[in-house]
């Protein structure tokens, strides 16, 4: 097969089980416990927030202006895969528009990331529950001549992506987490939390304490009961959860 005619179906994906533990983790704190380096480039942005992209990197190479392996693409997906199109930054021809994302969406993809221009910008910002983000906005349509790559390494943003990354996204910006490490949110936290005392630990006192409310004098907190806990609980609460939290 000749170099830039690539297309390559299958490849591994990681387990749903894993992509779930990183629902409604901010793209900050993942960037964070992963050397502050994984996040895109900031020009691009979310065309629309409805809030968290989360899904599995299937990755498209196109050369500037042309869309013809997107095509192929769009039918070779699957459900919950995130379609991320390098197309070189070049954002003088939009690679797709609302249509194109529209059959994106029927066939249960999660959303599209494209290091280049789209089209119909009002159109996918007011779509339901499918997620763009891109560098520009063009209404230049795209060439259909190829050549291309599907499910090869790419680059969006300045960073490396590789089919079955982890595709995290919110209102700041999006992270790629390799898929062949297990990472837990209470790893994530944990780490975070050590390294980030300042953030959380403050000099104000008050709240709950560990026999209010949320009492749990001697245990280790879980998420759950740290997503309930107002900024006052946390501090009052900071030595017990520093020693560690749990699922």
């Amino acid at each position: 097969m000749s170099i830039g005619c690539k297309i390559i179906k299958n490849f591994d994906r990681p387990a749903p089980e894993l992509v779930a533990r990183f629902k409604d983790m901010p793209v900050a704190n993942i960037d964070d416990n992963m050397g502050r380096i994984a996040a895109v480039d900031a020009a691009i942005e979310p065309i629309g927030y409805k809030g968290q992209l989360l899904g599995t990197a299937f990755t498209v190479r196109v050369p500037q202006g042309d869309n013809l392996m997107f095509h192929a693409a769009m039918d070779l997906a699957k459900p919950g895969d995130v379609i991320v199109i390098d197309a070189g930054g070049f954002t003088d021809r939009a690679i797709f528009g609302e249509l194109m994302a529209t059959y994106c969406k029927s066939r249960g993809i999660k959303g599209i990331v494209c290091d280049g221009a789209i089209r119909d910008r009002g159109g996918l910002a007011a779509m339901e529950d499918f997620h763009v983000y891109a560098r520009a906005a063009t209404p230049n349509g795209p060439y259909k001549n190829g050549p291309g790559e599907i499910n090869v390494p790419v680059v969006i943003g300045g960073k490396t992506v590789y089919p079955g990354d982890i595709v995290v996204g919110d209102d700041d910006t999006l992270g790629f987490k390799s898929g062949d490490k297990t990472v837990s949110i209470s790893d994530g936290v944990n780490a975070w939390l050590k390294a980030n005392a300042w953030a959380v630990k403050s000099t104000s006192q008050g709240g709950a304490g560990s026999h209010g409310p949320l009492g749990n004098a001697g245990k280790h907190f879980s998420m759950e009961d740290i997503r309930k806990m107002s900024r006052e609980e946390i501090n009052k609460n900071w030595e017990t959860i520093k020693k560690g939290v749990t699922e």
